[in-house]
């Protein structure tokens, strides 16, 4: 797979025009090669145990019962799961079912750096499903999400008809309902290997295998941060006042407790009137965003100071703050410091770089072992894994 990004592959005004606005399909924006094949998706169905809804078929919009394509399979410690069945499997695919696995990039490799390079465009947190169909069935009927979606085409061919939005914006615990879909396509578009598409969230959309083949693609679901999400982490800050902790007067007068709603709306106001107030937010969430994490196995007590060593955080979000005395990263829910040579072994790793320990000792002008502490001290807190082949 290429390179280059999917927020530049959907266009330089994407983020200024179209991001939360409206559809944006652009063909043929990347090479897709190695990126997912059916036979990867092949050794995934047939090497994980993928319980519904992690893995699961959907006819018409309704979703298959299980045992219509497995083979229940109880252990000698009295579990019980379900064993795909690969010639039901099949035969429910052809009578018009889709395939949905969800949270993709948590067992493909390729699919998990892809949603990292999104993370790393957009901020924020990226979760990739898959899906396959072989029919004109809509698997999933039309529908909108609560999520924008970026789809990237991987094999075959699928159209999408886009009908625009009955309700701007909604949640997925909303006080109103959208209504029903809208009856004419403001869009009818077929996707074919290499081809990207932008849906915001709330946009009713159809889709279909009815170009006489099969079809494989992989959407991208963006994780939503609206103003409520910024009140709700706003108000955790000022819990280092005391009067924002302290008890709500149920029972006092009117009187009182018109001035305490005054003294919050007061506090609140002068949180909102910082200018960089949206900024701190999406630096909060950044450093507080786990990503993929992975162990270092065998090292458990240590990683040793091999320069063969590759190695690459957990997380696409890290936060590094170059200081004059100091540089910081913020990570995967931790706040490290380190003295400011650390940055030329940290800034490779933010960008998204998978690095050996002995290239990075050189560019920093470091000891190995001195480049080995510090990985060492990133693993400790989850933001950072190491291996021969990572």
């Amino acid at each position: 797979m290429t390179d280059v990004s999917i927020a530049a592959c959907l266009g330089e005004d994407f983020l200024a025009q179209a991001l939360h606005r409206e559809y944006r399909h652009v063909p043929g924006a990347l090479d897709v090669a190695g990126l997912m094949t059916w036979d990867d998706l092949n050794q995934i169905l047939g090497s994980h145990r993928l319980e519904p809804p992690r893995m699961r078929l959907s006819h018409d919009g309704e979703t298959l019962l299980i045992g219509g394509y497995t083979a229940p399979v109880a252990t000698r410690r009295h579990t019980v799961w379900h064993r795909l069945h690969p010639a039901e499997l099949h035969a429910r695919l052809a009578e018009g079912a889709s395939l949905a696995l969800d949270s993709v990039d948590e067992l493909h490799p390729p699919i998990a750096r892809l949603a990292e390079a999104l993370e790393r465009d957009l901020r924020t947190r990226v979760q990739a499903n898959l899906y396959a169909s072989w029919t004109s069935t809509e698997g999933f009927g039309i529908h909108w999400d609560d999520h924008d979606t970026i789809i990237v085409q991987l094999d075959g061919a699928k159209r999408w008809r886009i009908y625009g939005t009955t309700r701007p914006f909604p949640l997925y615990r909303d006080i109103e309902d959208p209504g029903e879909a809208p009856t004419e396509p403001v869009a009818d578009l077929v996707l074919r290997p290499g081809d990207v598409l932008y849906v915001p969230r709330g946009v009713w959309h159809a889709v279909s295998a009815d170009q006489g083949t099969h079809s494989l693609h992989v959407t991208c679901g963006l994780q939503t941060h609206t103003p409520a999400d910024l009140i709700t982490w706003a108000s955790e800050q000022l819990l280092a006042h005391e009067d924002w902790r302290r008890d709500l007067p149920l029972l006092a007068s009117r009187h009182v407790q018109s001035s305490v709603l005054d003294g919050i709306r007061k506090r609140l106001a002068e949180l909102l009137d910082e200018p960089e107030l949206i900024d701190r937010y999406r630096a909060a969430m950044d450093g507080q965003a786990t990503g993929r994490m992975t162990p270092s196995l065998p090292y458990i007590n240590g990683i040793p100071a091999d320069g063969s060593l590759q190695v690459r955080l957990t997380t696409a979000r890290g936060v590094l703050d170059a200081g004059p005395d100091a540089v910081t990263l913020a990570a995967a829910g931790t706040v490290y410091e380190f003295a400011p040579e650390a940055e030329a072994v940290l800034q490779p790793l933010v960008e998204g770089r998978t690095v050996d320990l002995a290239t990075l000792a050189g560019t920093a002008g470091l000891a190995l072992e001195d480049v080995a502490a510090l990985v060492q001290e990133l693993i400790a807190g989850q933001a950072a894994t190491v291996g021969s082949m990572l």
